[in-house]
């Protein structure tokens, strides 16, 4: 017997044959965790706490002063593409002293989508750095916040050292349709590589 979703979305139909993990990343205060929490159809989990005067030599708050909590273990989220598929959404910490969670959270991953903020491009490098260590692919996203400089394409591509297969993409990480359009970028192009229709290099 089919058990179906619940009304509050907590079970995943009997129908489901697949599930994909996927990764949410990027650096401190770029959008992670409203993103998972904007794609998910369940209540998503969240361990975040509030910042302390202890982590503000750690924490560099430069262009985002008014960030009062933060990550310290992981977001979680799903979302069900079909009757068959599920997506399982994981959303990392920012921070380098998280670096071995980004190890154990990559584990059984498929991809990851890099957020990226304009401000503070130059902090998506150690980020991108770890993905290709550990050989995920991955699409970039802009994550675009107000009053935050307008690039063209080819300057954020020439700027994050992209690959032109690598997906770049803008989002707003509020919007569900946005989000979700930039989730499709992902999955698109890692069904596009393990097609073979994609020369990565």
């Amino acid at each position: 017997m089919d058990s179906a979703l619940v009304s509050d979305g907590t079970y995943v139909r009997d129908t489901v044959r697949t599930s994909v993990k996927l990764l949410i990343v990027g650096h401190f205060a770029v959008g992670k965790t409203t993103m998972v929490g904007t794609l998910s159809e369940i209540r998503p989990l969240r361990t975040e706490e509030r910042m302390t005067q202890a982590g503000a030599l750690i924490d560099d708050l430069a262009g985002v002063p008014d960030k009062e909590t933060t990550t310290v273990a992981m977001d979680f989220g799903r979302l069900t593409l079909s009757e068959e598929l599920v997506l399982y959404l994981f959303g990392t910490p920012g921070q380098h002293r998280f670096t071995q969670l980004w190890h154990d959270l990559s584990r059984g991953a498929l991809g990851a989508l890099v957020l990226a903020d304009t401000r503070r491009l130059e902090q998506s490098f150690d980020i991108m750095s770890f993905l290709e260590e550990q050989k995920l692919r991955y699409a970039v996203a802009i994550n675009r916040f107000d009053g935050a400089p307008v690039f063209r394409e080819e300057e954020l591509r020439e700027a994050l050292d992209l690959l032109p297969s690598t997906p770049l993409i803008f989002c707003d990480a509020r919007n569900r349709a946005s989000s979700t359009r930039a989730l499709i970028t992902l999955v698109e192009y890692l069904i596009a590589v393990q097609n073979g229709s994609i020369r990565e290099f």
